[in-house]
């Protein structure tokens, strides 16, 4: 199946992670129309949505099945760890090829889940706390880490529980988080003070075009059935101008963006410099003076 080029096994962008929302989102306003608001339904706050929140503790205990639900998760990891090591190492001035790459950097990594990319940053020498607002996810976090015996602090709060408590670090990792959240500029202003002055941002999610409609929804969803029907919200899906924006206001620059595509002949994700679909975005916070 390819959509790029006619005749041609050019890269399918297929799709991001299981959404943390199972209702199906409403498609108002087009590609071309003008940035669509991040509202907050009456029941969940202007940056935490419950009902995802319980839907993935259900799923606690399946995070490490890499046939499972989180299989999508699973199979973008190497692609994602190694652009995750590259942008830190390019950052703080590391070699990337000389272990432990990521040794006594603090990082912070919010929507953890059960541990798939704080595991093995915690292998690369860094100092990584994470945290899951649903208390079910962290204890299968916890266990996992002790099996494999890595020293991670896997809390049960939210972000901006941790902000009022004056936490701050070296890196923040905001991976498949804020297409789930109501109000993204909200969200990412309350966050601001968990990045250290001098510190960097690292946020992924999906594009807000007609294109990762017809390939995150459309084609994921109801035609590969790769996840539920109903998985992702388009409405909540982020430009990379809008995460631009909302970024500034919080206090971050945004330093650059990268694709990451699917390819089913090579059965495969890899980085791109297509960003219509899934996309990683880097941002940075000056240095206090």
């Amino acid at each position: 199946m390819t959509l790029d080029r006619p005749g041609k096994p050019g890269p399918f962008i297929l799709f991001g992670t299981p959404s943390r929302n199972m209702a199906q989102g409403s498609l108002t306003g087009d590609e071309g129309g003008p940035p669509m608001p991040f509202m907050a339904s009456h029941k969940n706050s202007a940056t935490i949505d419950h009902d995802e929140v319980a839907r993935f503790a259900k799923l606690a205990d399946d995070w490490w099945d890499a046939k499972g639900p989180f299989a999508p998760l699973h199979k973008i990891g190497p692609t994602r760890l190694t652009h995750l090591r590259d942008q830190l190492c390019g950052h703080f001035g590391r070699d990337p090829k000389a272990p432990p790459s990521l040794d006594r950097i603090s990082v912070l990594d919010i929507g953890c889940g059960g541990g798939l990319v704080a595991e093995p940053l915690a292998r690369l020498g860094a100092n990584v706390t994470a945290i899951d607002p649903a208390p079910e996810t962290i204890e299968a976090a916890k266990t996992h880490a002790k099996g494999s015996g890595l020293e991670i602090a896997y809390q049960a709060v939210t972000a901006e529980e941790l902000a009022g408590e004056g936490k701050s670090f070296n890196a923040v990792l905001l991976l498949e988080v804020v297409e789930h959240v109501p109000d993204v500029p909200a969200f990412l202003k309350r966050l601001s003070p968990l990045v250290k002055p001098g510190g960097i941002m690292i946020l992924s999610t999906l594009n807000r075009t007609l294109k990762a409609y017809a390939l995150a929804i459309v084609g994921a969803e109801y035609i590969l059935r790769w996840m539920p029907v109903g998985t992702h919200q388009w409405d909540r899906f982020v430009r990379p101008e809008e995460l631009k924006s909302a970024l500034s206001s919080a206090g971050l620059q945004l330093a650059g963006t990268k694709g990451m595509v699917y390819s089913p002949m090579a059965d495969e994700w890899s980085l791109s410099g297509d960003t219509d679909v899934n996309y990683f975005a880097t941002a940075t916070k000056a240095k206090s003076l």
